[in-house]
């Protein structure tokens, strides 16, 4: 290089430095007092088309102030030098060197990004009268308007969980982005106003840099780009922007639709960032510069999700004079509600929440409130997860049927699900919710035994149908429950908080078992089957003690019965160490009911059971459900599975599970009033009671705990015979995090 910078350029003995460089080799040159970049390019010609049209965009732009860089003239007055090295033919530009240091080296203020919104407002008010074909042609994965080039970089980001994340602003973008792209203004931008290409003399911004990515896209991806650099590692990412969208709009006026879709913009950058950086280190693992980005993007791509999409769109509005849309009050939203919907579909808090939206383990309302999700476990995997919202959505624009039908879906679901189970579990009924597996689940014991009497828990419950609520003493002998019918046997609770028997070394679980059965054998009819969730949710979070199932499973085969075991809410690796709930007592029920996270929120259901059982029921009468094993709902059931396995979600369960419980025992330590702390995995709940030695529950407690959580954005609910136990059953991609925040949240409600 030193021949031709001597031979083009008249350069002697310059000081060469090798600069940081993504793409192409970069030097900067130091001679007679005057600084320069050499830019070095393989002689390609769409690259070097792209050159000559990045130099007239600096020539447009050149100004007295010096903000960008000029490209000089070699000795043949021309902007490009072509020479030879080692073979290979390559291209030389050399542009004038802007001092300054970088923006991600200087310390920060609100005034210095206010002056960069305004530094770029004006770069691109002038750009907005420049054209080139040759940029308007380029179409590459820097481009945010082409940000679904990027999507099979995915594969490339090391962690699942991260992943997932990128994944769901894909889906995100093109829901909201993308069918905007149309009405968007364009022009040519810089489109990579990061902060290293970003110059800082005193307290303005003193040049821009590296005009690589000069492209023709929607005006408003510049300040997408350069937000989603200067907010990184920033407390609050949202406070930080402000002075740019403010700064910028001083000078080129936002369109409103513009500013409502920056969210998803910023996002969308740093996912191009890490995405590229990903796939990049797998070719140059030893380049430092490739992922000098991705920790910081990473860190508040993972911050951005948790962020309400609305909140960030009102606060930029608010921010740029626009008048902020209007949202119907809660009580309107409640009252259209009533007017056709009965109120006995109840609901939470005495402040219900407008919903809007989700992603993973948080929800935001209407208003622009994120909301920390400890409760619903519907969403077993994540609110909104990109790879279940993909697989549906993939599969209903395929094919949906009924499974009279040949399709693969229920062949490589039933083959799938069937695996997780113990021998001889093996032949699967499909339906469409947990309360008609527990239907089904009946008459399979019914037929199959020949008996009627089913024998259950004291406060369980399995369904919504006639016979749910006719098996589930929660309902039955609830508010409005018509009492215990005839074929019913109820067995007492075996709970060793409040019950009976209370020692914890597998004593109890056999005192419980033997009452049941004294009462199973004393009834005047033989029991058809025992049903029963390994962990009473209704009754409180009451996990079944050791012993009880064996000794009580043996019991009822004796006389003649089945054990049914309900995993609606247990199972599908929610309790951690185990897949399913009957596993942590080593049994194996003859019928297993499945529902709720089966399909992440997607109604599907299911009933395992024997073969013997299952040809016992093909006795001429046809099972037929229509939305049960459809094609949708089996590819959703697949994904459910591939996501547990992929992100480790049973084993994150059990770790977080772990935890979550060992703080919540370290904070009843400290409050009285926590009774009593108890679940497995992410099947957590915690009992308040008035005194520890009567065990007199705290119903007021307990609801004024989950109420004011809410009120602090975090979701819980109440439970129990006493609603006095706060349940937490999240999603299963809940972190140690998440715990520390409800942990947090609890402290500050008990000491208030």
């Amino acid at each position: 290089m030193i021949k031709i910078l001597e031979k083009y350029y008249g350069i002697k003995n310059p000081d060469i430095k090798k600069l940081d460089g993504y793409d192409i080799s970069n030097y900067k040159i130091a001679f007679d007092s005057k600084n320069y970049v050499a830019k070095v390019y393989p002689d390609e010609r769409e690259e070097i088309n792209f050159v000559d049209a990045e130099n007239k965009a600096l020539e447009f732009l050149a100004t007295d102030d010096g903000f960008f860089p000029v490209p000089a003239e070699n000795t043949e007055n021309k902007l490009l030098t072509y020479f030879e090295e080692k073979g290979q033919k390559k291209v030389l530009r050399l542009l004038t060197y802007l001092e300054g240091e970088s923006l991600g080296n200087v310390k920060h203020t609100k005034e210095l990004f206010y002056n960069f919104g305004e530094f770029l407002g004006k770069m691109n008010l002038k750009l907005l009268n420049f054209q080139n074909y040759t940029i308007k042609a380029r179409q590459f994965k820097w481009d945010l308007q082409h940000f679904n080039l990027n999507k099979k970089l995915i594969k490339y980001i090391k962690d699942p969980s991260d992943r997932k994340i990128a994944e769901y602003i894909f889906l995100q973008y093109n829901e909201h982005v993308y069918p905007l792209l149309p009405e968007l203004r364009k022009s040519i931008i810089h489109s990579d106003a990061n902060e290293w290409n970003t110059l800082v003399q005193g307290d303005s911004i003193s040049g821009l840099i590296d005009f690589g990515d000069l492209c023709y896209s929607q005006l408003i991806n510049e300040l997408g780009i350069a937000i989603a650099y200067a907010v990184m590692g920033k407390e609050n990412p949202i406070e930080w922007a402000l002075p740019i969208v403010r700064g910028y709009h001083k000078i080129l006026p936002l369109e409103k639709i513009e500013i409502e879709i920056l969210f998803y913009l910023i996002a969308a950058r740093l996912v191009v960032s890490i995405c590229n950086s990903s796939y990049t280190q797998t070719l140059q693992p030893e380049n430092k510069y490739i992922s000098v980005s991705q920790k910081p993007a990473l860190e508040l791509l993972r911050k951005w999700i948790t962020i309400n999409p609305i909140h960030v769109k009102n606060t930029f509005i608010k921010a740029t004079g626009f008048e902020i849309n209007p949202v119907k009050e809660t009580s309107e939203v409640i009252s259209r509600r009533c007017k056709n919907i009965s109120p006995i579909f109840s609901l939470s808090y005495k402040k219900p929440i407008y919903m809007d939206g989700a992603a993973f383990q948080y929800m935001f309302d209407k208003y622009g409130n994120s909301y920390l999700d400890a409760y619903n476990n519907i969403p077993h995997v994540g609110h909104s997860h990109p790879k279940i919202v993909e697989a549906g959505q993939k599969q209903m624009a395929k094919l949906n049927t009924n499974t009279r039908y040949l399709y693969d879906s229920i062949n490589e679901y039933s083959d799938r699900l069937i695996a997780k189970f113990p021998d001889p579990l093996n032949k699967v009924f499909f339906v469409n919710s947990g309360s008609a597996a527990t239907d089904l689940a009946i008459r399979l014991a019914r037929n199959f035994t020949g008996f009627e009497t089913i024998a259950v828990l004291e406060h369980g419950y399995h369904g919504n149908t006639q016979l749910g609520i006719d098996i589930s003493h929660y309902k039955f002998s609830g508010k409005g429950g018509k009492g215990i019918s005839e074929n019913v046997i109820c067995l007492p609770l075996p709970d060793t908080y409040r019950g009976k028997f209370r020692t914890n070394n597998g004593g109890a679980g056999i005192s419980y078992a033997h009452e049941a059965i004294n009462q199973i054998n004393n009834a005047t009819r033989r029991t058809a089957a025992f049903i029963a969730e390994p962990i009473i949710g209704c009754g409180g979070q009451i996990p079944l003690v050791k012993n009880y199932l064996k000794e009580l499973y043996s019991a009822v085969r004796r006389q003649g019965g089945v054990c049914i075991s309900d995993e609606v809410q247990t199972g599908f690796g929610r309790m951690g160490d185990v897949f399913w709930g009957f596993e942590q007592h080593s049994v194996i029920p003859e019928i297993v009911i499945l529902g709720k996270p089966m399909g992440n929120g997607h109604p599907i259901g299911a009933v395992v059971t024997t073969d013997e059982i299952a040809e016992n029921f093909n006795n001429g009468m046809e099972f037929f459900s229509s939305f049960g094993g459809n094609p949708v709902s089996c590819a959703i059931g697949l994904a459910v599975l591939d996501v547990i396995e992929e992100e480790q979600l049973q084993q994150n369960a059990k770790e977080v599970g772990y935890y979550y419980l060992h703080e919540l025992k370290r904070l009843q330590q400290k409050v009285e009033y926590i009774g009593d702390v108890r679940g497995s995995g992410l099947f957590i709940g915690f009992e308040f009671v008035k005194d520890r030695l009567t065990l007199e529950p705290d119903t007021i407690l307990a609801n004024h705990v989950k109420n004011e959580l809410r009120n602090h954005f975090i979701l819980t609910s109440t439970d129990g015979p006493f609603d006095n136990v706060v349940k937490s059953k999240p999603p299963l991609c809940f972190s140690k995090e998440n715990v520390d925040e409800v942990i947090s949240g609890l402290i500050k409600i008990l000491n208030s």
